[in-house]
């Protein structure tokens, strides 16, 4: 993949460049993935694609912004190193709004694509992380215009992402697949604006004022998206029968943020 992945050559002079915009700052780390029994209820239904997220955690040492900061002035080497930092989480943010799909990795490079060529324009006025997943988000949303389909999650997912079926039993290693392929079907089922939401808050664990930042929507709006999205995915969860029985949590979830 890493040879694969073929730089854009930076803007010439006087080039007219696209400047990325970003709202105010967002005080306060995320909520973590697997703080809440809540989430551990998702990580239990999704795994073995519910680890992780992109960026995950807080501002970056001295020596990541330094990389950062040679990246942007054209250092490939300093990009090889983004590359390699964050190509997995990347992937699996892909993965989980598009489903596992034969041209995945495509999708994946061209968003380090976009990042190479917008890396100057960021400007530190929001995480990395945030930033990082607008642009995968941005892509994405091209990405799928330009197909004119809609997501599917029928195939395995990519084999870094699969790391932990090799930990469990066959049986139970069926189970999760299933799992988690009945679960994407119900997520295709959704509109993109709510999906997109509704992964960046539940299987990424970013809060709402973030997901705002991302979307580039005001936080009331985002808050309505996930409420309309658990509600919707609440009404089809019996549709699938291999997660009849489990409790998705959906209106508890919106009760306790509620409260």
């Amino acid at each position: 993949m890493v040879q694969a992945l073929q730089f854009a050559p930076a803007p010439a002079e006087g080039t007219r460049r696209v400047a990325t915009r970003f709202p105010r700052r967002v005080r306060g780390a995320p909520p973590r993935l697997l703080e809440s029994p809540r989430a551990r209820r998702w990580l239990a239904i999704v795994v073995p694609w519910s680890e992780g997220s992109v960026g995950a955690g807080g501002r970056l040492s001295d020596d990541e912004a330094a990389s950062l900061q040679r990246a942007a002035n054209g250092d490939a080497a300093a990009f090889r190193v983004l590359f390699a930092r964050h190509r997995v989480d990347v992937q699996r943010l892909v993965f989980r709004m598009v489903g596992a799909r034969p041209d995945l990795d495509d999708i994946v490079q061209e968003v380090f694509i976009q990042v190479y060529r917008s890396l100057r324009d960021f400007r530190g006025q929001s995480k990395f992380s945030t930033w990082l997943h607008r642009v995968t988000v941005n892509v994405v949303l091209m990405h799928r215009r330009a197909a004119r389909s809609r997501p599917t999650y029928t195939e395995e997912a990519p084999d870094d992402l699969a790391h932990d079926a090799k930990q469990v039993l066959p049986d139970e290693a069926a189970a999760r697949h299933e799992r988690m392929r009945a679960f994407g079907r119900l997520l295709d089922r959704l509109a993109d604006k709510k999906r997109i939401v509704f992964v960046l808050h539940e299987l990424e664990g970013k809060a709402p004022a973030e997901i705002a930042e991302i979307v580039g929507a005001p936080v009331l709006t985002v808050r309505t998206r996930l409420f309309y999205a658990r509600r919707e995915l609440e009404a089809m969860w019996q549709d699938e029968p291999s997660l009849k029985g489990l409790d998705g949590g959906f209106s508890r979830a919106s009760a306790e943020e509620d409260s």
